[in-house]
């Protein structure tokens, strides 16, 4: 491998960050569509449930991108890797059929977590819209790695401009010319962009499919250990990732449990997903820079001061965007005419966006923190980080509702920062 540049990095991740960047459109633009629709609050509630259950079905396939990046390598490795897709996929769209059965989903949505019932309803709906949705996650991202793998990332980034097409014609055209609830027309939006999405990167892999299936072993690193890809290797390497994946996802249930009984519960359920989706477009293009990190750190030691430097500055530049935007008048600006939310919630949202400033910086660390583990084979630290992470979140939203009476959206906020930090100290140690 040639000696990496500041050039040569920023040429290879930039079509990433954009795919990210473009992705992270999603949230913003649905929410902006739900607030100038009957009842924002309610329907945005129920998006924000509604997302956060798909989120959490789809868990176990969120890392296939990370797995076909580091482990496709030659024909054998593709066809082992696309079954186990396949088998995962049915898994996780199984257990989204199982959800929306009545008698389970309302006894979650009303018993558990405390629901309204309008808003339940409106969840249920669009959680039944949101069916394709893991499914199609699982499908591009194994086809994604493999794109990222050969070097092909343009086409990633142009997959994301297919799903953002296809998701706000869907939204404009039933925004127009429907008069349903703004959480389905969100939903459906979602579930037919990430679709186009899965069968364009499908159409844009083939010839590197081919030519994987007639030239075997060529993208192999020399030193890379040559260990068959089997089903057994695949769980050891994999299953670490999935957990990880799922603990993270996993917390949202319980991130919205405790906004149930917090101060201003609906408020912070209907303001938590506008301020995510906000701050995931700077955390977003951190969390690009992971399967870029996988592909470029090989065995050259000398290379790996650059992408640490690379690192650096991406984090310092995005947290400091971040925090610009939410001492300014610009985070209003966004809030109440861009996301159209009124000026009660549009208060409501501005300090716990302050609180999540640092995190876009934290999630470029972590990014790169998992990059040198996958590369090493070693995803089981990354496993136990996250653990840290979610025991962290959860501890703070039990101590700042339950004892501290805190509003809900601002102990979110506090929770994921504090979960985030706790699991980069711990892979600092594991990376040193």
């Amino acid at each position: 491998m040639d000696k990496l540049t500041t050039r040569k990095i920023f040429k290879f991740w930039l079509p990433l960050a954009g795919a990210w960047l473009m992705m992270s459109l999603d949230g913003p633009f649905i929410a902006a569509i739900i607030a100038r629709l009957v009842d924002p609050k309610f329907n945005l509630a129920a998006y924000g449930v509604a997302f956060s259950f798909a989120l959490i079905v789809e868990a176990p396939v969120i890392m296939m991108m990370t797995a076909s990046t580091s482990l496709v390598k030659d024909y054998n490795s593709l066809r082992k890797l696309r079954q186990y897709t396949w088998i995962l996929n049915g898994i996780i769209t199984l257990a989204m059929l199982i959800l929306i059965i009545p008698k389970i989903f309302f006894f979650i949505t009303l018993d558990l977590i405390g629901l309204p019932v309008n808003v339940a309803k409106l969840t249920h709906v669009a959680t039944i819209i949101l069916l394709p949705w893991p499914g199609a996650i699982g499908f591009r991202r194994f086809y994604q790695g493999v794109l990222i793998r050969n070097h092909a990332t343009r086409r990633v980034a142009f997959g994301t401009v297919i799903r953002l097409i296809s998701m706000a014609s869907t939204a404009l055209g039933l925004f127009i010319f429907t008069k349903l609830p703004g959480v389905y027309i969100g939903t459906a939006a979602l579930s037919a962009g990430v679709t186009m999405e899965a069968m364009s990167t499908r159409i844009m892999v083939r010839k590197i499919l081919r030519r994987i299936k007639t030239a075997p072993d060529t993208d192999a690193e020399p030193a890379e250990p040559a260990v068959p890809l089997t089903f057994q290797y695949i769980n050891k390497f994999y299953y670490p990732l999935a957990l990880t994946s799922m603990l993270t996802l996993g917390v949202h249930p319980l991130i919205t449990f405790f906004i149930g009984k917090s101060q201003m519960a609906l408020e912070s359920l209907a303001v938590l997903p506008v301020v995510s989706s906000f701050v995931f477009l700077f955390r977003g293009v951190g969390l690009s820079f992971q399967e870029a990190a996988i592909t470029m750190l090989g065995s050259n030691k000398e290379n790996d001061k650059a992408i640490y430097k690379f690192a650096a500055v991406l984090g310092l530049t995005l947290a400091s965007a971040l925090i610009i935007t939410a001492i300014t008048p610009l985070s209003k600006l966004w809030f109440s005419k861009v996301s159209g939310l009124s000026a009660e919630l549009t208060g409501l949202a501005l300090t716990p966006l302050l609180i999540m400033g640092l995190f876009p910086a934290s999630t470029v660390l972590i990014s790169m923190q998992r990059a040198i583990l996958v590369k090493a084979g070693q995803t089981s630290p990354i496993t136990n980080a996250t653990i840290i992470e979610v025991l962290t979140i959860i501890s703070v939203l039990y101590i700042s509702i339950i004892h501290l009476s805190a509003v809900g959206v601002v102990a979110a906020a506090s929770a994921f920062l504090s979960g985030r930090l706790a699991a980069n100290t711990y892979l600092y140690f594991k990376t040193r």
